[in-house]
């Protein structure tokens, strides 16, 4: 039988009178879990772009409304440097005293100035990045390149840095997580809890998905997400398979209609859970079969996840992709399937059987992953659910405690 995670004793307030998430520690732990691999693999410095990677080495936000405005340069041995975005860079250093050293960024906004703006920008950018290596007496050693876009890649190798991808190398640092991330999860996960019982409560045949998307996006800010987006619902003959979202179809009598909260985030960290609806009626005879198909499956990834077991043996519990009449597993990546949740989506590990069978990994505590199936007729409709799961020295547990042992009714 699956396990349900601890539930949390406290919410998203700050308090002095408790221990909570204790985000001081949280980024002194991330950093330095990043150095031990960095040590690890010979990578003395580490050059950082995306949201994903700046905020976990730092903790820190930035400007991203264009790829690449900001950047950190990591040392295995030394204080960050972070290059933050032209305005940026004056309210930071007082928002967040940890980081000792700031440098303005520089960016080409996907090219638009031209491209002798983006070779002497790159230039610039180079030079800077020389700059801070020689002063650490690191200039010839491995940089490390996390999400830098192929201009910045170039203007490295013209300025004679030799550099590696290392976003292999980051997976691995951030497959297993610290108390505090772990608590980020849950925390995340009772925010869709109260934003799916809203659902539940106000889902009814009239309403389109463009009117549930803003009901859920009202109900997530309220309930503490710190960065709420709009969640996109399949009704009808749309839920399986899947296709385009928001249709802005109206839900009739009778529909089945799910939803995938994913993405939603506290802290950085990111939700990744589905669940199905009965709109007006309860589940047909057919429909609970299809759901109990989905619900055997994922139980049994969930109860054979534990310290030491192989992606290769839980994977065995998805059917295979010839059960719908497939040719290749490829035809159902990202619908059958169990990954890595952190501050990204998709992280180690990774379950399913169209790579976990040659390519297993190995589960450790400390790893989260969601873990998600789905069964229907195609345009008649179908269900999903997805589980956001721990896994602990003892086995898995479930930290999204939302119902999900059958479909819901939603009133008409």
């Amino acid at each position: 039988m699956v396990k349900m995670a601890s539930k949390l004793s406290f919410g998203t307030a700050a308090a002095d009178w408790q221990e909570r998430i204790n985000v001081a520690r949280m980024r002194d732990e991330r950093a330095e879990r990043t150095r031990k691999f960095m040590r690890k693999y010979g990578i003395p410095a580490l050059l950082a772009a995306r949201p994903d990677n700046t905020r976990y080495l730092t903790g820190i936000r930035g400007a991203e409304f264009m790829p690449q405005l900001w950047y950190v340069l990591f040392f295995a041995e030394h204080d960050p440097v972070v290059f933050a975005h032209a305005g940026w860079h004056r309210q930071l250093p007082a928002a967040a005293p940890w980081i000792k050293h700031w440098r303005v960024a520089r960016a080409w906004l996907a090219g638009i100035g031209g491209p002798e703006v983006v070779r002497e920008e790159g230039k610039i950018f180079a030079d800077q990045i020389v700059e801070e290596l020689k002063a650490r007496g690191l200039l010839g050693e491995k940089l490390g390149l996390l999400a830098m876009d192929g201009v910045a890649q170039q203007a490295l190798s013209a300025a004679g840095i030799k550099t590696v991808d290392y976003w292999p190398m980051m997976l691995e640092t951030r497959a297993t997580k610290t108390v505090d991330e772990i608590n980020c999860l849950k925390t995340v996960a009772s925010i869709c809890e109260a934003t799916w019982h809203r659902i539940w409560r106000e889902m009814k045949p009239g309403m389109n998905d463009t009117e549930l998307s803003r009901i859920s996006v009202d109900e997530l800010i309220k309930a503490g997400s710190d960065e709420a987006r709009p969640i996109y619902f399949m009704s009808g003959p749309l839920t399986f398979e899947r296709g385009f979202d928001r249709p802005s179809r109206m839900i009739q009598t009778g529909d089945l209609v799910y939803a995938a909260m994913c993405g939603i985030g506290y802290l950085g960290y990111r939700s990744c859970n589905y669940r199905t609806f009965k709109v007006g009626r309860t589940p047909s005879a057919k429909e609970k079969d299809w759901y109990k198909r989905v619900l055997d499956s994922l139980d049994g990834i969930i109860d054979a996840a534990k310290p030491g077991a192989s992606t290769a043996d839980l994977a065995m519990n998805f059917p295979p992709a010839s059960s719908w009449g497939y040719k290749d597993e490829a035809e159902v990546l990202t619908m059958e399937i169990g990954h890595g949740i952190g501050i990204s989506l998709y992280e180690y590990p990774v379950i399913n059987r169209q790579w976990s069978l040659k390519h297993p990994q190995i589960l450790q505590a400390g790893m989260t992953f969601a873990v998600e199936s789905r069964e229907g007729r195609e345009g008649e409709g179908g269900v999903r659910l997805e589980n956001m799961v721990v896994v602990t020295e003892t086995g898995a547990e479930v930290m999204d405690h939302f119902p999900r042992d059958e479909v819901l009714t939603a009133p008409a």
